[in-house]
């Protein structure tokens, strides 16, 4: 009776391995197509974007702090390809360049309230502290999130 129970066992140890092995790949497959997806969407994004630019014959500053967004896109894309690891300073650096475009089409507005200009800036202010905790802790606390620690120790020895 006990060879029966350990045969059964180990057959639902092999059917467990199995079905572990199979759900990895499909993650694994899944992963690889989300990021091929919004790589291209991004590189398409940005072609889009530079036609028109091309097209209106002129490109303005926002429009260059567009093309700016879509090269970190493409970046922080690569680098999860590569590593498995979002980098949080890259969304970080999206999100300061996105508020740089809406402070230049705010204060562009002559009407436009002091307090949205403040609250921009101040948003800014914010998110550069975020990316200087971020450096500092990887720095000394080790590779942290976003792999900066061995490239901070690069710098510092040079």
């Amino acid at each position: 009776m006990k060879t029966f129970e350990l045969r059964v066992s180990e057959f639902n140890s092999k059917i467990e391995g199995v079905a572990d092995s199979l759900g990895n790949s499909l993650v694994n497959i899944f992963h690889l197509l989300a990021l091929f997806a919004i790589g291209g969407a991004v590189v398409w994004s940005a072609i889009f974007a530079f036609l028109e630019m091309a097209t209106a014959g002129t490109a303005s500053v926002e429009d260059i702090l567009l093309l700016f967004i879509y090269l970190e896109l493409g970046a922080m894309v690569g680098i999860y390809f590569k590593t498995n690891h979002m980098p949080v300073r890259f969304l970080i650096y999206v999100a300061i360049t996105a508020l740089t475009r809406m402070l230049i089409e705010i204060v562009s507005d002559i009407n436009s309230p002091h307090e949205e200009i403040l609250s921009v800036v101040g948003s800014i202010v914010m998110l550069t502290l975020a990316v200087l905790i971020l450096r500092f802790g990887s720095y000394k606390y080790g590779q942290g999130d976003d792999g900066d620690a061995s490239e901070d120790k690069d710098q510092q020895q040079k």
